[in-house]
């Protein structure tokens, strides 16, 4: 068996914000990092939160920083994408800050559905995700599967 460096983020966890906006992270999907390292969270087209980890975050932020000045779009799209973003790494108790753009963008309220991406994971409100969800029509996975040669 081949052990890796990085966390798998895998399953599907529905939790509940507590008064502060705050969501627990599930503990097979956290790390142990230190004030440099943290979560990135951006704004998914889809309606959802995005959430990368670590070393995502390290691939991004060469991706970013490697991007001329003189790129209009590539300067508009950093505007419009780390305005509303948020980095922060999970307290004592493996709980997130969801930042109110955030929590508006997705349409999380009071509940929220956390889904294992394998190298990232989103945050979803759960009729957001109820609308996706794949298990209501497995046929619709199977194509899916083969249009992305998996």
């Amino acid at each position: 068996m081949t052990s890796l460096a990085r966390t798998v983020y895998v399953g599907k966890h529905q939790r509940n914000l507590d008064s502060k906006s705050r969501l627990a992270i599930p503990s097979k999907w956290r790390f142990d990092g230190d004030t440099n390292d943290g979560y990135l969270a951006l704004p998914d087209p889809s309606g959802c939160v995005l959430v990368l980890p670590p070393h995502q975050v390290a691939k991004l932020y060469d991706k970013i920083e490697e991007q001329q000045l003189s790129d209009e779009d590539a300067q508009e799209l950093q505007d419009k994408l780390f305005s509303q973003a948020a980095f922060f790494s999970c307290d004592k108790q493996g709980r997130i800050n969801m930042p109110d753009d955030l929590l508006e963008h997705s349409g999380i309220a009071k509940e929220a559905v956390l889904v294992g991406r394998m190298v990232n994971f989103r945050i979803w409100s759960p009729e957001r995700w109820d609308a996706i969800d794949p298990k209501s029509n497995n046929d619709d996975l199977g194509k899916l599967m083969k249009r992305v040669n998996l």
